[in-house]
């Protein structure tokens, strides 16, 4: 796993940890991919607006649809890294990769909520930044 102080990661915990913002768990992954290969902040986060809450019901997870959004921004496009990555979420949650089925086995009472999408995000990008280094590519 890739290191939990690295530039991309300080960004994202500065991201979900903002008590002015939201930002939603796609926000999270994405943005600072986005943002170290030239996107503006803004483009950055209206890209990735409706795909926070499963693509806002329930579907696929923010940080899965928002990795594979940073995979994508840097040139991994082949459907054999996008099953790899989802693979790599998947082997961490019990085979779940939907909003609605990993809050509702992974999270018991609201207070877990948060913890448990800021996690969801931080392994994302950590996924992320590992198969980037494994092809080469710097996040």
């Amino acid at each position: 796993m890739s290191q939990l102080n690295s530039v991309i990661m300080k960004r994202s915990q500065e991201l979900r940890n903002d008590p002015m913002v939201h930002y939603n768990c796609a926000q999270g992954v994405f943005i600072p991919f986005a943002e170290k290969k030239g996107l503006t902040f803004d483009q950055a986060k209206d890209i990735t607006a409706n795909f926070g809450g499963g693509m806002r019901v329930g579907s696929t997870c923010g940080a899965i649809t928002g990795g594979l959004m940073a995979l994508g921004l840097y040139g991994v496009d082949d459907p054999r890294d996008a099953a790899d990555f989802i693979r790599r979420m998947k082997e961490k949650h019990g085979d779940r990769i939907n909003c609605r089925d990993l809050l509702r086995e992974e999270v018991h009472s609201p207070a877990e909520k948060k913890p448990h999408c800021d996690n969801m995000v931080y392994e994302a990008v950590e996924i992320v930044e590992d198969m980037l280094k494994e092809k080469g590519l710097q996040g």
